[in-house]
This record gives structure tokens, sequence and C-alpha cells, in this order.
């Protein structure tokens, strides 16, 4: 073959890998955005769903239904990845934004309590379970996507996209509320407003949908695939240690990112007593920040490594944690919050920018979404989902700063895990695939 014909050759194989990663990528941040904006748009449906005298009541039972979404996961975390390890990786990819579809669609035209009674929030709930179950199978299979998709020494700079994509699905979802907040007074948001985001997410499902069904299976699939064995289940408990170590690697970055993204705006209204608009801009200026943040943690691990990119986040994590979190609740003001919430984040990029990589690098191709998948949502259920509910269960006992060491301590037992762990770039199963 000519130089020419190899150089044309090289660049139509970059060409396809990065369509790959795009159209993987821009679904999962579809997928987050229609799972966030229910929490954005809470302080405004909340009384819809649970009328009350006390907001804080209204939020646990808001915050409760959205807990319930993610104790859900694990079941798709198992439904989804068996599905991706014996259909194929697109296949799932495309499962999981039908069902996201169906779950925003179903808030959109969900009528209130004072229509359908003790209904309206059961209805809620079915939404959340049905988007829960999506986003339990999505984090395995995208993970898994990805990283396949990717080249050995560029694994960690191309699959911190599926975080971008994440965090960006929190960016879309921040930056439609800072919209409605300037088209639209509280009263009518509260009255009708917070419907319009679900539909905005129900509609851009159906583009996810159209891009996932144009993308190309991954090598690696086609490969295990003809080589399938028996039950998935009883093949992923020939892993015991990769799926602790799974679990444990998660707990503690799963609690802190959802504290620090997903929490904050309801704590910077509650706690530090500032405007929901000034909540919101916060909010979306840390994230933008945040997540251009990941690709050069990524890009950081292939060079020194996936393990003390995670011990940056362990230590740090478990020494700053009770002081930044204390100081953002002392604070009344604007900058100084801001940029507590970004110290905060710039440490908790330890951890989301590589995270998706290692645990695909844990597992072998026939195996690794239901093993990436199964075991994170789990972890994700039991310590991410719950955090905002924790968070204002400890306000509204009167120990607010019980959160902030009960977040220190999860991060510090996943310090533990990543000190004791290899380093998965240099043993990495992809690359044995």
């Amino acid at each position: 073959m000519s130089q020419a014909a190899r150089t044309g050759a090289d660049f139509s194989t970059v060409r396809h890998r990065l369509r790959s990663i795009f159209g993987g990528s821009i679904g999962n941040l579809i997928e987050w955005y229609d799972f966030y904006v229910y929490n954005f748009f809470a302080l405004y449906f909340a009384k819809s769903f649970f009328p009350g005298a006390n907001p804080t009541a209204q939020l646990l039972n808001t915050f409760g239904i959205y807990a319930l979404g993610f104790l859900i996961r694990p079941v798709g975390g198992w439904i989804l990845g068996v599905y991706a390890d014996r259909r194929g990786r697109r296949a799932a990819l495309t499962l999981s934004v039908t069902l996201m579809c169906a779950g925003s669609f179903l808030i959109a035209v969900a009528p209130t309590y004072a229509v359908l009674g003790v209904g309206a929030p059961l209805l809620l709930l079915a939404a959340r379970l049905i988007q829960g179950i999506s986003l339990g199978g999505e984090y395995g299979t995208s993970a898994t996507y990805l990283s396949e998709v990717a080249v050995s020494e560029h694994r960690g700079f191309y699959s911190s996209f599926q975080y971008v994509t994440l965090i960006g699905g929190q960016v879309l979802g921040s930056l439609t509320l800072l919209a409605m907040q300037q088209a639209f007074v509280p009263a009518e948001l509260e009255a009708w407003g917070w419907r319009i985001p679900f539909a905005i997410g129900a509609a851009l499902s159906v583009f996810g949908l159209y891009l996932r069904r144009n993308l190309d299976e991954t090598d690696a699939f086609r490969k295990a695939s003809l080589e399938q064995r028996g039950s998935l289940m009883k093949e992923l408990l020939k892993h015991p240690k990769q799926i602790l170590l799974v679990f444990g690697l998660t707990m503690g970055g799963t609690t802190a990112f959802y504290t620090y993204t997903t929490y904050m705006p309801t704590f910077l209204v509650n706690t530090v007593k500032l405007t929901r608009d000034q909540a919101t801009q916060i909010s979306f200026i840390s994230l933008v920040i945040y997540a251009a943040l990941q690709p050069a943690f990524g890009a950081l691990s292939d060079v020194i490594g996936r393990r003390p990119v995670l011990m940056w986040f362990g230590v740090l994590g478990s020494l700053f944690t009770v002081p930044i979190l204390t100081a953002i609740g002392a604070t009344h003001d604007y900058l100084t919050a801001l940029g507590l919430i970004m110290a905060a984040l710039v440490i908790v990029s330890g951890y989301t920018s590589i995270n998706a990589v290692v645990k695909a690098e844990l597992f072998p191709a026939g195996v690794r979404a239901l093993g990436v998948g199964l075991p994170y949502a789990v972890a994700a259920s039991v310590f991410g989902g719950t955090a905002p509910y924790i968070a204002l269960w400890f306000k509204d006992a009167g120990h607010e700063s019980g959160f902030y060491w009960y977040v220190t301590v999860l991060i510090f037992l996943s310090l533990l895990v990543y000190t004791f762990m290899g380093d998965t770039k240099r043993s990495s199963m992809i690359d044995r695939d």
C-alpha cells in the first residue's frame, strides 16, 4: 500500500472513530438532560404533586421520588447490561434512549394532585422508574462503547467524554432553567411552565434515537459475540474482585458528584439563602467549567496512569469536603460560593473524568457492559441518588453538618480502594480483547 493510501486509510479510521464517539456522546447528553431537568425544576413543580405548607417537606417528597428513580437503576443496569452483551452496544443504547423518551413525555403530560389526587405522584413515580431503568443501563453501555471504540493510548481522553456529555446534560438543563426564568415569572413556572423542559427532553430523545440507530457496533463486541456462552450473570460472578472494585471506587465519587452538582442548587437556595436565579447561574457557570476539565484529566491519566488521578480525588476529597461545604454554607456571597464549588469540582474531576474507562478496563468484552453497569448502578443508587434526600434529612433534623461528614467518610472508603487497587491502564482487559 502506498504512503498516500495508508494516510487516507488512517484518516478514514480516525474519522470513523470520532463519529462513533460523537454519536454515543450526544445520545448520552440527551439522556442525562432528560433525567436532570427533574432536579432543576423540582423547586417549581414540588407543590403540584405534594401540596402543603412546608417547602422542605415538599422537597423531601419530591427528592424521595428522585431517589427511587436511582434505586431502580440496578434493574436497568442488569437488563440493559445483559442486552448489550448479548445483542450489542448499539441495540442497548437505542433501547435506553427510547425508555428515557417515554419517561420524559409522561412527566410532561402528567396531571397534578389537584386533578388526579394521589394518582398524580404515583404517575410521577412511574415515569421516574422508567427513566431510572433507562439510566441504569445507559451508564454501563455508554462507558463500554466509548472505551471500546477508543485507541489504547488515548482511551482516558476519549472515554472522558462520557462525563463531558453527562455534565453537558446538566448544563443544558441549567441553561433551560435560566432561559425560562427570564421568559416566565415564578407563578407561571409553578403553574405550567415546568412541563416545557420535559417536553423538550422527549423531543430530543427522538433525535437521540436517530443518532444511535446509525452507530457502528464495536469490534470488541463482534469478536466476543462469536464466543458467547450461557448465563451472563454466571460469567460475571467469575469476576468477584472486579465487581467489588467497581462498587468501592464508585461510592465516594458518585456521592461527591451529586452533592456538588445535583443537590447544590437546592443547597444554595435553602441554606446559603441565594435567590433561585443566582443559584441557577452559579450551577450553570460551574458545570460549564467542570465539563471542560474532564478531557484534561482523562488525557493526564493516559500519561501517568489511572490510579494517581483517582488518588488525587480520594486524598483531597477526604481532607477538604467538610471545610468546603462548611464555607459554602456560611457564605452569602455569590462569587465566594462559585469559587468554593469550583474548587470542589476540580477535586471531583479526578474521579469523574476516568471512572468509566477504569471500570471498562476491568472486564472482558463478553460481560463488560453488565460488569460495568450493574455494580455501578447499585453504588450510584445507594449513595449518589440518595445524596440530596439525605442532605435534606440532615437539614430538617437540624444537623446539616452531619451530611458533610457523611460525604467525607464515603470518599475516604473509596480512597482505601484506590490505594490498594492496581492501575487498569497497565492491565486493561480491553487491550487483551
